[in-house]
């Protein structure tokens, strides 16, 4: 057998698992999270919403046995039996972790809050209650992702030397209209994932630069295309160039993580953001570079996608320390507060608007 025939994907089914408890019924919980939970044969106990009667809905749709009216309720029942799934905006998550009982085991999902601060509160929090807690950075878990760290740790392409992410798509951001009143939106809800992606595969970065900006069609957004640069240094590029305003069908549209090595090179094209949410075909092509040997391009199967997929991983990771089969969370908050931390200091590094003084010396072109 060959190395490639290693490189694969299954969904796992951890032997001791714990109940499930959902805080938050939006569009991620109905999308996302349950159907990963149920690929996974996880057990959903309950779910709880402020609006009851989507929270009624959904556990309806997938056969959620309770649907509990206040987190009172729920902590009150449950107390530290069970694994919380906290899926609420990043500003709301450091009130539901306070009402929580010491102990426990959560999983919330990204943003850790959405500034640094918050980030620090959220981090602070969970270390005083004792509380054990994990980010939702599901693109780490996603099938793909999980074939290319296979193909990685058994230096396949070789030394990682360039990682480039791209994504032009028409994003409906509608769906998740808390975003029209954050002010900050494409780096911290959606480039986040590229930035955490690339510190999981290749460690904290010395730098990050990035700008953002704004569509005059989408008025009511504060961000929805990004240009970021992460800093590994004079052997290593990382770009991450995200444009979800191409409303323009979908002959044009792409989505993609390349990562290059001396070896080789692996280019995944990420279907489900493209014509969201219905998405497109994933792709997973690589080059292994051999002596005397044409230069093309192989494919491999993928069984799954990021959605519903990767959740799957992220849930994992706290399922097998809280049964002690793994004793380190690789997607902790004490690991992903520095993916928060690149995020701060890429909305830090955003140029203001320059000035330019009209002088004989300056080109019209910028009068």
């Amino acid at each position: 057998m060959s190395l490639l025939d290693s490189i694969r994907y299954e969904i796992s089914q951890p032997d001791n698992t714990w109940p499930i408890i959902i805080i938050g019924a939006g569009s991620i919980v109905q999308t996302a999270h349950l159907p990963a939970y149920q690929l996974a044969g996880f057990n959903v106990k309950g779910i709880y919403d402020l609006n009851a009667e989507k929270a009624e809905q959904i556990a309806q749709n997938f056969d959620v046995p309770e649907v509990y009216q206040t987190v009172q309720e729920l902590c009150k029942e449950n107390g530290t039996d069970v694994i919380y799934d906290i899926a609420v905006p990043g500003s709301s998550i450091l009130s539901v972790l306070e009402q929580l009982p010491n102990h426990c085991f959560v999983l919330m999902q990204k943003p850790m809050g959405e500034t640094i601060e918050q980030a620090s509160e959220i981090l602070k929090l969970c270390e005083k209650k004792g509380i054990i807690a994990a980010v939702n950075f599901q693109l780490r878990y996603a099938p793909y992702v999980v074939m290319a760290k296979q193909m990685l740790a058994k230096k396949m392409i070789g030394d990682v030397c360039d990682i480039e992410i791209h994504v032009n798509v028409f994003t409906p951001w509608h769906l998740w209209d808390f975003l029209f009143s954050s002010a900050r939106v494409e780096i911290l809800y959606h480039s986040i994932h590229y930035i955490d992606l690339v510190r999981n595969l290749v460690g904290n970065p010395f730098g990050v630069f990035a700008k953002t900006t704004k569509h005059p069609n989408m008025k009511d957004l504060n961000s929805v295309k990004s240009a970021i640069i992460m800093d590994y240094g004079e052997n290593l590029r990382v770009n991450i160039l995200t444009n979800h305003t191409h409303d323009f069908g979908l002959q044009n549209q792409d989505s993609y993580i390349k990562i290059e090595g001396t070896k080789g090179a692996i280019k995944i094209k990420m279907g489900v953001i493209m014509n969201y949410p219905d998405g497109v075909q994933d792709g997973f092509e690589y080059i292994i570079l051999g002596k005397d040997e044409p230069k093309r391009w192989k494919d491999l199967p993928i069984n799954g996608s990021w959605f519903p997929h990767g959740f799957i991983g992220s849930m994992e990771q706290l399922m097998n320390v809280r049964a002690g089969v793994t004793v380190t969370l690789d997607n902790s908050i004490q690991d992903c507060y520095n993916t928060m931390v690149c995020v701060e200091a890429a909305y830090q590094s955003i140029i203001p608007k320059i000035t330019t003084y009209k002088t004989n010396k300056i080109s019209p072109f910028l009068d």
